[in-house]
């Protein structure tokens, strides 16, 4: 049989075809082989033995054909059973290695509905923190600092005029950058250091995570236009990359300037609040996603989310002069315990 399998293909290779399939079937074995290419059919019988079309693809088996086909309808049945149970149920994402996350519900006990951060995350605002404070400059690396941020507010001004809500939103892309600009580099120091950062990591990112929450917010009420989106994209870039320059040569007046943008944008929250006030903005409902992050009451307004956001605004200025005024010391940041958890 294996020499008449032999000389049927090399008849077929002589004849110019380059595809000739056989098979055979004996003792209940089935045997398989194939060269691909042009088809040569075989059709006969020898001493028992039956030649049909098959490919030589290295597929060779010899089990018997009972067992095959048994193998074949099990494997059918499982794939049908696979689907019909995954028919109909709610499609959900995979768990990283059996890892899920566990129910979550609110102190009321509905279900928890944000991803972005936990109730144990939320807080409630410190409205009594003096929002008059300011550092007065003191030596050319303040004034220098000072002048920069003045200078910087003159186009914003211009471009935003009064519509704080877009203006808000712009500067919290901008103010949630030098947080995570100082964080990430304070931990590059301590893993080449091999020292602690004194708690002031996880102070510079805390600030990072909290502007960015400002800014989810502020997407919730002012939708950005094409234009303000560009506009956010090129700001972004240019100051990350200058931010992150200036803080590798002077950290004390990387937090001096960021010291005195806080200071300029508690003048633009009590700017929007007083619009507010007079009717020129519209005191709508507080966002959903400000209520559970701050704690609000559910009856909450525009008012009361721009009230404690300047609060917020107010502790990042005294974090980052307490984080210059170390530096002006000649000290590092790890000397003094950094202001955890506190907003």
């Amino acid at each position: 049989m294996n020499r008449f399998v032999v000389r049927s293909v090399m008849r077929g290779l002589i004849n110019g075809r380059s595809y000739c399939s056989c098979s055979s079937i004996g003792n209940g074995q089935v045997y398989r082989s194939a060269i691909v290419g042009r088809s040569l059919e075989l059709s006969g019988q020898r001493n028992g033995v039956a030649f049909g079309g098959f490919e030589w693809r290295r597929m060779m088996s010899s089990s018997p054909a009972s067992v095959e086909k048994a193998t074949s309808e099990k494997e059918d049945k499982t794939e049908n059973s696979v689907m019909e149970e995954t028919k109909g149920k709610e499609v959900m994402a995979a768990s990283y290695w059996g890892i899920s996350r566990p129910k979550i519900t609110r102190e009321d006990g509905t279900d928890w509905p944000w991803n972005c951060f936990m109730p144990w995350e939320t807080y409630k605002a410190d409205l009594s923190i003096d929002l008059n404070k300011h550092h007065k400059p003191k030596n050319f690396t303040d004034k220098f600092a000072y002048r920069t941020v003045k200078l910087l507010r003159i186009p914003t001004d211009i471009f935003f005029q009064r519509r704080y809500g877009c203006r808000a939103m712009m500067l919290e892309t901008v103010a949630a950058v030098p947080g995570m600009v100082g964080g990430m580099l304070l931990h590059l120091k301590s893993l080449r250091k091999f020292q602690q950062s004194g708690g002031w990591i996880k102070a510079l990112l805390e600030e990072a995570e909290n502007e960015r929450m400002h800014l989810m917010t502020m997407v919730e009420l002012v939708k950005p236009k094409w234009y303000e989106r560009l506009l956010v994209l090129t700001v972004q870039g240019v100051f990350f990359n200058a931010f992150f320059v200036l803080y590798m040569l002077s950290p004390k007046l990387a937090h001096r300037i960021v010291g005195y943008l806080e200071e300029e944008a508690i003048h633009s929250y009590t700017e929007y609040l007083k619009d507010i006030d007079s009717g020129a903005i519209e005191n709508v409902p507080a966002p959903a996603i400000a209520i559970d992050y701050w704690r609000l009451p559910k009856a909450a307004t525009l008012k009361d989310v721009i009230t404690v956001i300047r609060a917020d605004e107010a502790h990042h200025r005294d974090v980052n002069h307490f984080a210059s005024d170390i530096h002006f010391q000649g000290k590092e940041l790890r000397e003094a315990p950094a202001p955890l958890g506190y907003h």
